[in-house]
């Protein structure tokens, strides 16, 4: 996988070794990012189910101010801090190993203003996720990668790039 734009643009990171983590393609974190690039600037961004860290790194090579990768899994939480150093984005990156679903809920009071979010398909973990930043939201905008099958509660913005999707929350300041 590759940075696509910004002070990065191009250099490699490492996705998690084996086959439970599936990265966003090069095409789809593209069209993201330019969804949400005017808001990137200085931005404080979280990365939900971060994996990679692909799509905050690909944010903090864009302009954002700070990254905090919030993930579980062993081999991802390994992978990014390696891409994190490999990058030097350590100063504007935070890496943490909870649960996506609390740190939602915990964030509610002082949202990010991006937030990203790439959980496992068919897990039910994308609706919850939505559910939650519907009840309150953790970010100024949301964004969810998913199933196209898959439909998240409320009335997102969606799009879809062949067997992918990305459903867009805004708060209403920022619709």
């Amino acid at each position: 996988m590759r940075i696509v734009a910004g002070q990065w643009r191009g250099r490699l990171i490492s996705a998690p070794k084996g086959k439970s983590v599936r990265p966003t393609g090069d095409r789809v974190r593209e069209a993201w990012m330019n969804i949400v690039q005017p808001l990137l600037p200085g931005a404080r961004v979280g990365d939900f189910f971060a994996g990679s860290g692909a799509l905050g790194l690909e944010a903090l090579s864009r302009g954002a101010a700070s990254a905090e990768f919030i993930e579980n899994a062993l081999a991802s939480l390994d992978a990014l801090a390696h891409n994190i150093e490999k990058l030097g984005a350590g100063p504007n990156a935070i890496i943490r190993r909870a649960d996506a679903i609390a740190v939602a809920r915990e964030r509610a009071s002082d949202p990010y203003d991006v937030a990203f979010a790439d959980p496992p398909y068919r897990t039910e973990l994308a609706v919850r996720l939505a559910a939650c930043w519907l009840r309150a939201p953790f970010a100024r905008v949301l964004g969810i990668e998913h199933d196209p099958q898959e439909v998240l509660p409320g009335d997102p913005d969606t799009r879809r790039y062949g067997t992918t999707a990305l459903s867009f929350y805004r708060t209403p300041n920022h619709a």
